[in-house]
């Protein structure tokens, strides 16, 4: 499927640029503590699977299981655990493993237009705010990329390409597998609206129906998905309903759903979606849309060497890109990651109006410009970070490991009021949560976390028996005689 000609590469300062934001963002997973609540979270759940041994039921507490999300991205986190330790740098590596599949699989799709608008598009969706974040954040939301993207470049390849290059039809299967595995049958919607609007309104079910292993390739998904889900209802009963009613259906049009177990919902109002997009796009939120409106249009002015545009592409490519937003239009409780399976395909289409201009120097010379902007910016928030508190705001670790070195054998940590996810993974599970400081036990010294305004307000005698040690954030960390 790839042209005989693929064209001249990119410059090299784009590539450069696009190595430097790489290597920034990769360097940059171990030097901040995992945060609450997401981050925290999804990482003391694989803890637990690793010290459980445990491969089927994530756990989001002691006997608790989490019904919240299928095991795909724990498993990914537990595997960087048992490699490199249960630390920061154990927990995101994998994730952002993640993220390079997302860029490698979009380049590849780009690189049948032209190498240079493989380039581009790398440039173009790894220097998206969205992607820097997501790649090497502990969430859900990469894995669910790595599928969806999977699904949307094998159909794409199985329908253009011949009888050889149909066995991406397997691609498209395997990623409609990991989907499921990942966030669940919301994965199904985000890529199957896409491809039958496609294949419907463009008079092509008779065409898709012959090109496509469909039968095949749902046996293989069933084959690989559905040992797990029924494994995890066995283990844990009750499983399948929360997850499918609940996080399938409530979360979503149930404004401020009370039924959510694992927090608040996020309310926002309907059409919010469209501007998160535009922030998980910058620093290309003019460029992007302009690009996907010139390539709709066919208003680009083409260099010599721009290929032909396969009949269909654009369309598929826009309809691949607008899904996400489309669809979460009328929820309410949505997240800006919520975006992220659409923009490879928002990369594609700016890939290739950006390698097709005549002036394409200069564009390089803006994409490799916005890469440096986001290497420069990883590095400015992590020293502005560590200089003020807000990491102590948002995790306890530095509580956990200031406890850690003051406390003797057999002394616990409790936390006053909800024990952090963090407070939970920077501890190996040992911290716990109390009421009030009624609960402590009386015939042993203690440690214990509360918030400042709480230590304030104490009654003068419980207050004596505090000796406070350090103050992270708005937390404090004391012991309790």
């Amino acid at each position: 499927m790839t042209p005989p000609n693929t064209g001249p590469r990119a410059g090299r300062l784009l590539l450069v640029a696009i190595a430097l934001l790489a290597i920034a963002r990769l360097l940059s997973l171990p030097w901040y503590p995992l945060m609450d609540m997401t981050e925290a979270r999804y990482a003391d759940i694989a803890r637990r699977m690793l010290a459980q041994a445990d491969w089927v039921t994530p756990w989001i507490g002691d006997g608790v299981p989490f019904w919240g999300k299928p095991p795909l991205s724990f498993w990914a986190t537990e595997l960087g655990f048992a490699a490199f330790g249960v630390t920061e740098w154990g927990a995101r590596l994998p994730h952002f493993v993640l993220g390079v599949a997302v860029a490698a699989l979009t380049w590849w799709q780009a690189r049948t237009i032209s190498q240079r608008a493989a380039w581009h598009t790398a440039a173009l969706l790894a220097g998206s705010a969205l992607f820097v974040v997501s790649s090497g954040a502990v969430m859900t939301d990469m894995a669910m990329a790595v599928g969806n993207t999977m699904v949307m470049v094998g159909f794409w390849r199985a329908w253009q390409g011949d009888a050889a290059d149909r066995r991406a039809g397997w691609l498209l299967a395997l990623g409609a597998a990991i989907g499921l595995l990942a966030k669940g049958p919301v994965s199904l919607v985000l890529w199957g609206l896409p491809v039958l609007g496609w294949v419907v309104l463009g008079g092509r079910v008779r065409l898709a129906w012959q090109r496509i292993a469909w039968l095949r390739g749902a046996l293989l998904v069933l084959a690989i998905t559905l040992p797990w889900y029924l494994l995890a209802e066995r283990r844990s009963p009750g499983f399948l309903h929360y997850f499918i009613v609940g996080e399938h259906w409530h979360r979503f049009v149930t404004p401020g759903w009370a039924g959510d177990l694992y927090g608040s919902a996020h309310a926002f109002p309907r059409g919010s979606i469209w501007l998160f997009a535009a922030g998980a796009v910058l620093p290309w939120s003019l460029l992007l849309p302009l690009a996907a409106w010139a390539g709709l249009a066919g208003a680009q002015a083409k260099a010599p060497d721009a290929p032909p545009q396969r009949e269909g592409e654009t369309a598929y490519w826009l309809a691949w890109a607008l899904t996400p937003c489309l669809f979460f239009t009328v929820a309410g409780n949505i997240l800006w990651t919520y975006v992220l399976p659409g923009l490879p395909a928002l990369a594609l289409l700016a890939g290739r109006w950006t390698a097709s201009r005549q002036r394409v120097k200069l564009a390089e010379g803006v994409l490799a410009a916005g890469l440096v902007i986001g290497a420069v910016s990883i590095a400015g928030l992590l020293v502005a970070a560590h200089a003020g508190d807000q990491l102590d705001r948002k995790s306890a670790r530095s509580l956990v490991q200031d406890y850690q070195r003051s406390a003797a054998p057999g002394e616990g940590l409790y936390f006053v009021g909800r024990l952090p996810f963090s407070g939970s993974f920077y501890s190996s599970g040992q911290a716990r949560s109390i009421d009030d400081l009624g609960a402590l036990p009386s015939d042993h010294s203690v440690w214990v976390v509360l918030d400042a305004p709480a230590l304030a307000a104490l009654p003068p005698e419980l207050r004596s028996r505090l000796s406070p040690v350090s103050e992270r954030g708005d937390r404090v960390l004391a012991r309790w005689r």
